[in-house]
């Protein structure tokens, strides 16, 4: 039961053979049982999962299901849920009950899916590594000593130790795809306006992207239908019509572009990853796919241009959190000034703080023209660069990740490295552009790496095709952390 697809758990469902109130049960005494050593959940409310639970059966018994009703799902605590407690990971926000859902939390319930638990991140969505959250860092199931990735580690350990069949996560400069790999799972962020951003808590508003994580590309295809969709409520929602991302999923492949980019095969990617890396390429070979060698010349810029936009982003809209309205208020201060002082010095962690100070530092006067004027100049750079790549070929592979998880703790003194993490991603995220990781073998300490598939815009049912192409032939995406007590 644990390893099943979302497709068999909904055979399962509708023929009867198991009630999601059954299923929904034994999911939380799994997450009781493992969740206090991971810690890839923040909150939980087994009544209200149970009672979601009961009218997913109802809806089951009077024949009114969709493919996900009676599905369990983690919601990253990123996504206001009405009723639960939405934290973001942050001290900040560690009383703040929601009193509206988002709209991917809407659709998911529209769909009948149950609510298991929010998952834990990194404050704001703000690291590579799950320890910036205020709850504690989160382990990875494969190996404890070794981080999850990050910001969405929570919902990335939740379903690599089968602790949720899915969960949704937030994409900004690849905290989908980062984690996905690093927990040896499949994780795509859509197109940017793809899914709304309505309720999901602000980190940097040209960038973050709401996207599902699951065990397999087919997966992500069911949770994409229910996900994707316009919404009056977000300025940036895009309005198209609507699209079956399971309908083509098994066309073969014979004859697709792979654009394998220079700059990502260049020194910086681990010998161990690049072995399983190649290895995938060469299984796309036997599907019958060519190769194509492109060039993203700006893309060694991302990680410095992303780290200028973000934290200019991200100190606006964190302006907000000032112990007035709503979330963590300083108990002691003389005034309103120094409640605003008070309350965020308090409130933040270090790297939420760290972001500020530069993203107020480059939007400040003097300094707009020199940094975040010319990051945006170089953004446009980086998405034409990717235009002309689309011309040569179809898609765009490479590795995620430039390395398999660090350890706990190994680079918390260095945020430059640790914002290296992001090298491989940002580029496809500053451009708008759709990105997903699937698994693709183990690295170093038999921790798991991932195969990086970037798309045009768009072009997420063709990613999704030729990621399950791949799933098809191999069990990567199969295995699961050998003490996750499967």
């Amino acid at each position: 039961m644990l390893n099943a697809s979302l497709r068999q758990l909904s055979r399962l469902l509708s023929d009867k053979k198991i009630s999601s109130t059954e299923l929904t049960a034994g999911f939380l005494s799994r997450i009781k049982s493992l969740n206090p050593d991971l810690n890839a959940f923040i909150t939980l409310d087994e009544e209200k999962s149970l009672n979601q639970a009961k009218s997913a059966d109802a809806m089951i018994a009077a024949g009114q299901s969709t493919p996900l009703t009676g599905i369990p799902i983690a919601q990253k605590d990123i996504f206001c849920a009405k009723g639960w407690l939405t934290t973001c990971g942050s001290r900040m926000l560690s009383n703040f009950i929601s009193p509206y859902d988002a709209t991917v939390v809407e659709r998911f319930d529209q769909a009948g899916m149950v609510n298991l638990g929010k998952t834990n991140m990194d404050e704001f969505a703000m690291g590579s590594s799950n320890e910036t959250s205020y709850y504690g860092p989160v382990k990875n199931p494969w190996d404890r000593l070794a981080v999850p990735g990050g910001s969405s580690g929570g919902s990335a350990c939740a379903v690599a130790a089968r602790l949720a069949p899915a969960a949704t996560g937030s994409d900004t400069g690849g905290s989908i795809r980062q984690p996905a790999a690093l927990c040896g799972i499949s994780g795509i962020k859509p197109t940017y306006g793809l899914v709304s951003r309505y309720g999901m808590i602000a980190f940097a508003s040209s960038l973050d992207q709401g996207g599902p994580m699951a065990k397999s590309a087919e997966d992500l295809a069911l949770l994409l239908n229910a996900m994707v969709g316009f919404d009056e409520r977000d300025s940036t929602s895009l309005q198209r019509e609507k699209e079956d991302y399971t309908k083509n999923l098994t066309q073969p492949v014979e004859g697709l572009r792979i654009g394998l980019p220079k700059e990502f095969f260049a020194e910086g990617m681990s010998s161990d990853v690049s072995r399983a890396v190649e290895a995938a390429l060469a299984e796309y070979r036997k599907l019958g796919a060519t190769f194509v060698e492109i060039s993203l010349p700006n893309s060694k810029l991302a990680v410095p241009v992303y780290y200028v936009l973000a934290p200019a982003e991200a100190s606006s809209n964190l302006s907000r959190f000032d112990g007035v309205r709503y979330g963590y208020r300083a108990a002691q201060y003389s005034n309103l000034e120094d409640l605003y002082a008070r309350t965020r010095a308090e409130g933040f962690g270090e790297e939420v703080k760290r972001r500020i100070l530069i993203g107020t530092y480059v939007l400040s006067h003097g300094y707009y023209d020199a940094y975040y004027l010319q990051a945006q100049k170089l953004r446009r750079l980086i998405a034409e660069d990717f235009a002309k790549a689309f011309e040569q070929c179809d898609l765009i592979m490479g590795p995620t990740t430039p390395t398999v998880a660090f350890n706990i703790g190994e680079k918390c003194g260095d945020p430059i490295q640790m914002y290296l993490s992001d090298i491989y991603t940002s580029a496809a995220s500053l451009a708008g552009l759709p990105g997903m990781s699937i698994p693709v073998g183990f690295g170093d300490k038999n921790r798991p790496t991932g195969l990086h598939i970037i798309g045009n815009y768009f072009r997420e049912a063709q990613m999704l095709n030729v990621a399950h192409r791949y799933q098809l032939a191999t069990n990567w995406h199969e295995l699961a952390p050998p003490d996750s007590g499967n």
